[in-house]
């Protein structure tokens, strides 16, 4: 028997718990490959500033892997308690990538504190340097490894089912699903781009804030090139995924373009506001959908009416979609214009509106995880195992899930304010001039 109610507020819990997750999760992701960048370039170039700004991203970044490690593990919580039914119906078949996540965060986590505790004990940055590769493997592959369950959940494969039951289950066959390649790849790249730009938006911010230490000028010229490298790449793999879309979930395409009539020659609609089933101040491409699904203008492109209503995603997935490939296309535009400017000497972007605009990048990266993220989760709705099971027959029946996204509600908050007071404290009281002052005692004036 379906609970309504459970299956409504189970759905708004689980929301609300990726929501917060997936922004530690992105920077525990991504972070650690800046971090091995920086220290590498520092290394490279003798350059004692980035060698420091390894090391302060390195501290900082471990408060956001504590909270990761608590949001995590209430969503392997929220995963058996909200959703026993697919848990029990497909948990046999994911358990693996779910034990990998597992093993591949422990490996992360054994080789970042090595990496902490040995700061100056080595005889050389390039042996220390060597430690960040195994916690930038691991904190990939523990992406990796998640987004192979939520492949799973849209494209299920590898097992059978029999009166109701999964059996004949190839656990590598299920893993590497026809949604997998596209997936891992976009999560990864786009954990890497937002990671960037908000370090740029921290660096960017401190300038503006009174210090003009050069220290800030090369953190920020740094992750704004890595910025530009990983945004491009998050466009050229969401052009392969609309492409996977079209062949594999073309109802998911369909909702998310308001692409309602089969037809060839199909066109992009941009922006716009549906209103009584009418589409209203729309940019339009002319034949734009049918490139971005099958690289051809005259490709025939699926209709939404092709597939019954109770099987349609809701309409206002196309609001994230448009949202998230706004904010990707002016992030590319924003690095890309900084490191012309860079180039050529051009003034402005040393201005306060220009780093304003910096600032902002940060937060509007974010935005645009999030609102990728909800149009994957809610652009497979109404199933939870996309063709199998349906949302509402994964849920528990408990009455009490409401109390539940109370107590979870506060113990985000708690962990949200809580991460924020303490990276400020811990900047704040170190601030790099002081650092660089004490390194330079400490050093007979090695840092200049």
């Amino acid at each position: 028997m379906i609970n309504e109610s459970a299956v409504f507020w189970s759905r708004v819990l689980t929301e609300t718990t990726l929501s917060f997750h997936i922004i530690y999760a992105t920077i525990g992701v991504g972070v650690p490959l800046m971090i091995m960048i920086a220290q590498w370039v520092g290394y490279r170039n003798n350059d004692e500033h980035y060698i420091l700004l390894a090391r302060r991203w390195a501290r900082g970044f471990v408060i956001t892997v504590a909270v990761g490690v608590v949001t995590g593990t209430a969503i392997g919580l929220q995963l058996s308690l909200l959703w026993p039914n697919f848990m029990e119906l497909a948990g046999q078949v994911i358990s693996l990538p779910l034990f990998m996540e597992t093993f591949a965060f422990f490996f992360e986590a054994i080789f970042l504190g090595i990496y902490l505790y040995t700061w100056d004990r080595f005889d050389s940055q390039k042996k220390h340097m060597l430690l960040l590769i195994p916690v930038a493997i691991g904190a990939s592959m523990s992406a990796v490894f998640i987004t192979i369950v939520n492949s799973f959940m849209n494209a299920p494969q590898g097992f059978d089912v029999v009166n109701g039951k999964l059996v004949n289950i190839q656990p590598l066959i299920a893993m590497f699903n026809p949604a997998m390649p596209t997936k891992v790849t976009h999560v990864l790249v786009t954990a890497f781009m937002t990671a960037a730009f908000i370090l740029a938006s921290i660096a960017a911010f401190r300038l503006l804030k009174g210090s003009d230490h050069i220290y800030h000028k090369k953190a920020l010229y740094l992750v704004m090139k890595c910025g530009l490298i990983f945004s491009i790449a998050s466009a050229i793999i969401g052009d392969f995924s609309g492409k996977y879309l079209a062949e594999y979930q073309p109802e998911k395409l369909a909702a998310a373009e308001w692409h309602f009539e089969t037809e060839e020659g199909a066109d992009l609609i941009l922006f716009g506001i549906m209103n009584d089933g009418e589409v209203k101040y729309e940019i339009t491409i002319p034949y734009g959908l049918s490139i971005l699904a099958f690289s051809n203008p005259m490709a025939e492109v699926i209709g939404l009416n092709e597939f019954p209503e109770d099987e349609r995603p809701p309409l206002y997935i196309h609001y994230l979609f448009n949202l998230m490939v706004f904010i990707g296309m002016f992030m590319v535009l924003v690095s890309f214009i900084y490191l012309v400017g860079k180039w050529r000497g051009w003034s402005f972007i040393a201005s306060k509106w220009y780093r304003w605009v910096v600032v902002a990048g940060g937060p509007l990266s974010v935005i645009a995880i999030e609102a990728g993220w909800w149009l994957a989760e809610v652009g497979r709705q109404p199933w939870i195992l996309r063709g199998i099971m349906r949302t509402e027959q994964g849920a528990t029946t408990s009455g009490n899930v409401d109390l539940m996204l109370l107590l979870f509600c506060i113990l985000y908050i708690v962990l949200g304010i809580g991460s924020i007071v303490v990276l400020s404290r811990m900047f704040r009281s170190n601030p790099i001039e002081k650092e660089i002052e004490d390194r330079e005692s400490e050093k007979g004036g090695e840092v200049r």
